[in-house]
């Protein structure tokens, strides 16, 4: 599988429509949902949907409740997981369920600086209402029942990933089985 370089705005774009595909519930996505998603003008988006669609990432849906729809390949690009039956980890932002965001890894890449404890949240969906120092809860995972609580330390929207400074994080004890 070769691997398609994306420049940052047709990442961002391509980010932006399989994020809105996805809570759409896979209808096509207008062009101007994409462009007041990312703030750019609908020109702009169309002209980067030529790109894309030359590249097959991008399928356009012609008729009024058209659009466009993210190729099987668009995932291979933005190396993103199509989650069919994935687990669905809950992220919780301020306190309140944030509709729409799926977290698919939880990095703890900073365990042995225990004094500097940060995760790593990479998600599906839109994160631009989070912003740093909001108080983010993650999980219960569906194995481990781990739930990481923290502040926003930063965020990356083009990859999808918060970075928290940890300040609890708990999986509870496994029942003893009678």
């Amino acid at each position: 599988m070769s691997s398609i370089e994306l420049t940052p705005s047709q990442k961002t774009i391509l980010t932006a429509l399989v994020n809105l595909y996805g809570e759409e519930s896979e209808n096509a996505v207008k062009g101007e949902q994409i462009a007041e998603e990312v703030d750019r003008n609908p020109g702009t988006i169309r002209n980067q949907m030529q790109s894309l669609k030359a590249l097959q990432l991008v399928e356009g849906v012609p008729g009024p409740k058209g659009g466009y729809k993210p190729t099987p390949t668009a995932y291979e690009a933005l190396d993103v997981q199509q989650m069919d039956d994935a687990a669905s980890v809950p992220l919780f932002h301020e306190g309140e369920l944030l509709e729409g965001a799926t977290v698919e890894e939880i990095d703890l890449n900073s365990i042995h600086h225990p004094d500097l404890c940060r995760a790593e949240i990479h998600l599906q969906g839109s994160i631009r209402s989070v912003e740093e120092g909001d108080q983010v809860t993650v999980g219960p995972t569906p194995l481990s029942k781990l739930q990481v609580t923290g502040t926003v330390d930063g965020k990356d929207d083009t990859a999808n990933v918060l970075i928290l400074q940890i300040e609890d994080m708990k999986a509870p004890a496994e029942e003893p089985a009678h």
